[in-house]
């Protein structure tokens, strides 16, 4: 996560985290690596995953890799089958009502956390990546489309609210959301622009409004939400 907060800090909404340098592992680069693959679905549903293979095409070591997919087992991303092997999970489409549940709560708490414990390099961040979102067609589907703009601002606001049990949590929730979104994408030519932007959620954290931040976040998700069923029905 980068930040903490200090022993001496409290949680009533002066605390300002220090933020903390921490060198990246390389389990942490392949869990990563390996995420952003079955979430984007380069890594199809079903497919065997080869350790050795990965190994190679990564650069790094089997224990590495072999530790990243335990923590994506975990994750409901990965699944491991007695004698027959390790695959990507495959895709439920009805989990999309139960991440929606859970998420619309907790998103609003990031959201509302943030907007009290951001500190002014988190704002700042998180003010870079709403403009680059607003600028950025939400047609295209590169390296950098729209929607992996729209998750580095989530994953952003639950940093920034500097909770490591929701910060985790809602980072896997958003995982498994963000990979039923690209799993509809496969129905449709143009990737859809609604229920992506989240400018008022930012302007929200930036200014400091708990209440304004948490209807903001909460919004989004529902109408995320609806964007995915629509994808999904077609």
């Amino acid at each position: 996560m980068g930040q903490h907060l200090d022993a001496a800090d409290s949680l009533d909404g002066t605390a300002r985290p220090k933020a903390v340098e921490r060198p990246v592992r390389l389990v942490d680069r392949a869990y990563e690596q390996l995420r952003d693959d079955l979430v984007a679905l380069r890594i199809e549903p079903g497919e065997p995953l080869d350790e050795k293979r990965l190994s190679a095409a990564m650069g790094v070591g089997l224990t590495p890799v072999r530790d990243a997919i335990k923590r994506l087992t975990l994750e409901h991303l990965v699944v491991t089958y007695p004698r027959r092997g390790t695959f990507a999970s495959e895709i439920a489409v009805s989990d999309e009502l139960w991440l929606t549940e859970v998420r619309e709560e907790l998103e609003g708490l990031a959201a509302a956390r943030a907007a009290v414990r951001a500190t002014a390099a988190e704002r700042e961040e998180l003010r870079r990546l709403a403009d680059l979102g607003k600028s950025h067609p939400a047609v295209d589907h590169g390296s950098t489309s729209y929607i992996e703009i729209d998750t580095a601002i989530h994953r952003a606001i639950y940093a920034a609210a500097h909770n490591p049990f929701l910060e985790n949590n809602l980072n896997q929730y958003a995982t498994l959301g963000m990979r039923i979104w690209h799993y509809g994408l496969r129905r449709v030519a143009q990737q859809p622009s609604a229920g992506c932007d989240q400018a008022q959620v930012v302007d929200a954290i930036i200014r400091g409004d708990e209440d304004a931040a948490r209807a903001a976040a909460r919004a989004h998700l529902r109408d995320f939400s609806d964007s995915v069923r629509a994808l999904l029905a077609r």
